[in-house]
């Protein structure tokens, strides 16, 4: 299976990229997706979590209370690192095994922290890596409008990623994304056009 690696900065407008391929019939793996579901009750990684951080990090039905774990590790690289110790693995296992049993035409995984999780040295399957590229101040801006955050909470979200520079150093394929939609509608045909004939080889 030919697969292709999809990531970006924080609202680069990776997700608009990603649905527009699978609409072309591509399949689509989304680590966010996946990341949700191994933490869900009875789930080996949720267990992890709580032998870690403690069961103050579960709500009262035995979910995770995502809100008070990103509190735990949003300054604290050491805990950051032990949780994405527990979880990436098993994010990049699920990722492979969803790409590989599709009989599409090629396969999308969708990886916001592609750059920062290792690149291709952690994803040695991925044939190719497209970033979706915006200037940091179209990145803000998108960012304050999206999620109503003030200025500081969103230079902070767009600091704590992998710079701009290091997400374009591991790219076969950039789409610019600061202009219309239709100008994205005619990145994902010449993507899709691309993908089709390199699975093909």
């Amino acid at each position: 299976m030919f697969c292709v690696g999809l990531t970006g900065g924080i609202a680069s407008g990776k997700s608009a990229l990603a649905d527009r391929l699978r609409s072309r019939g591509a399949f689509l793996a989304d680590a966010d997706v996946i990341a949700r579901a191994i933490v869900a009750p009875g789930q080996p990684a949720l267990a992890g979590i709580v032998a870690h951080f403690g069961r103050d990090v579960l709500q009262a039905d035995g979910s995770l209370d995502r809100a008070a774990l990103r509190q735990r590790i949003f300054d604290d690289p050491v805990q950051r690192k032990a949780l994405e110790a527990i979880t990436h693995p098993r994010i990049r296992t699920a990722l492979h095994d969803a790409c590989m049993a599709t009989d599409a035409p090629y396969a999308v995984a969708a990886i916001p922290l592609l750059a920062e999780g290792g690149g291709r040295v952690a994803y040695p399957w991925l044939d190719r890596i497209v970033v979706v590229d915006v200037p940091m101040e179209l990145q803000r801006t998108r960012l304050l409008a999206r999620d109503g955050i003030d200025t500081i909470l969103a230079d902070g979200m767009i600091a704590a990623q992998a710079t701009r520079a290091q997400r374009l150093a591991i790219a076969d394929d950039v789409v610019a994304n600061g202009g219309t939609l239709d100008v994205l509608d005619e990145a994902a045909d010449a993507l899709d056009r691309l993908y089709r004939g390199l699975a093909k080889l």
